[in-house]
């Protein structure tokens, strides 16, 4: 869901929000740096000025006594740490300004990027623009930087859309975007978060190369755990906008190495003309493949028809469409009417024979290629009929938009 833009009548101000967790080594810093960057600021960003707000999550040392000495700097104090994108929330819900930032309290960003940042959004229509920290000249730990490239390759794979630093800490956002934002976590994976819903959700985000310091004092930030935490937020931003996606992926990558795992059987059946007895674990496994797989296109169907049902996805891309046919009421049931009669005329002979003599000796590859037809037959009826489900309730609720209250039928 893309924000209304608005053009601006005047010059907007901006909000800079500095969350701190025990930064008196670099507060005092950051804060003095950032008023004296406003003047190159307000003529480079095109803002009418700065508006600084400190806030305090949780700090057990002297951070939000130093804040309190520079004057016209508002400070907020959380008595207990609630989180890095907590602190940010609070200080947005206390900002006054149409253009809301923020950068980490460390020392290592430039405040004085805020103008480049500002002038992308007063002068084009972008909704995000953040600092790109991947420059040849950046400090970064070698650690972080493998990891937020990592990060970039698999945001970008999945939204179609590039950007260098998912994790920036230096950001410019337009408040109309907000709500397109939400909602957003409270930790230290704030900006993972942020990134994978404006790129999934559509918004526009312009990238400012900047230089990155080493940091001030001890990084409070876990290559493991916080890494971990950045995966998952941009995994539940890609599940949630492009949820079809994520499935036919899985789907696909399921189904390719179940072909892979059967090939060497079916190699050697249409040259010798037999079924090696050790075969037997080659079929399990890509009878376990193969079903995973199909289930996985059974999940990317049902998860496009709930993205249109609660309005996430508008406009049904081209893949949503093919998945969704191929559990269409029609095509299901002849495929799934094929499987069936090929899964019976594969193993009824040793029917056939279990009817007359109380014995099978058929080959047991044609039992595990039969069980594992009828089960993806069983998932196809099985998802279609939940998709017809599905259909009849957006039409409930469709009808029930367009249908005048009680009081209006009345009238």
């Amino acid at each position: 869901m893309q924000p209304a833009r608005t053009i601006p009548t005047s010059r907007p101000l901006l909000s800079i929000i500095i969350p701190a967790l025990n930064e008196e080594d670099a507060i005092g810093s950051t804060i003095q740096r950032c008023l004296d960057a406003e003047e190159k600021i307000r003529s480079e960003g095109g803002v009418s000025g700065l508006e600084v707000i400190v806030v305090s999550d949780g700090s057990t040392d002297r951070t939000a006594e130093i804040a309190r000495e520079f004057e016209g700097v508002s400070v907020f104090v959380f008595p207990e740490n609630r989180g890095y994108g907590a602190a940010i929330k609070h200080g947005f819900d206390n900002a006054s300004g149409d253009l809301l930032a923020f950068l980490d309290a460390d020392g290592t960003c430039d405040p004085v990027y805020f103008g480049a940042l500002s002038r992308e959004l007063t002068t084009d229509e972008a909704d995000i623009s953040l600092g790109s920290r991947m420059g040849a000249d950046s400090q970064m730990p070698k650690i972080r930087t493998l990891g937020n490239r990592l990060f970039a390759v698999l945001l970008g794979m999945l939204s179609n859309q590039s950007v260098s630093d998912t994790a920036s800490g230096m950001r410019v956002i337009r408040r109309s975007a907000l709500d397109a934002l939400g909602p957003l976590p409270d930790g230290l994976h704030y900006t993972p978060a942020m990134s994978a819903r404006a790129l999934l959700g559509g918004l526009r985000i312009r990238e400012v190369p900047m230089t990155y310091s080493e940091r001030i004092g001890h990084s409070k930030l876990s290559v493991v755990s916080d890494g971990k935490r950045f995966l998952s937020a941009i995994l539940d931003g890609v599940l949630f906008y492009r949820p079809a996606r994520a499935f036919m992926i899985a789907s696909l990558t399921l189904l390719v190495l179940a072909s892979l795992v059967s090939l060497n059987p079916v190699e050697h059946y249409l040259t010798l003309r037999f079924i090696e007895p050790w075969m037997i674990y080659r079929f399990v496994l890509a009878f376990l493949l193969g079903s995973m797989g199909v289930t996985a296109l059974g999940a990317a169907a049902l998860a496009s028809r709930l993205a249109s049902l609660v309005g996430v996805e508008k406009h049904k891309s081209f893949w949503g469409k093919v998945i969704e046919f191929l559990f269409s009421g029609r095509f299901a049931f002849w495929f799934f009417a094929s499987l069936v009669t090929g899964s019976v005329l594969l193993v009824f002979p040793g029917l056939a024979e279990y009817a007359r003599y109380r014995t099978i000796s058929i080959h047991w590859s044609r039992v595990i290629v039969a069980a594992f037809a009828l089960l993806v037959a069983f998932q196809i009826v099985l998802t279609s009929v939940l998709l017809r489900i599905m259909q009849y309730w957006i039409r409930v609720a469709e009808f029930r938009e367009g249908s005048p209250e009680p009081s209006q039928r009345a009238e």
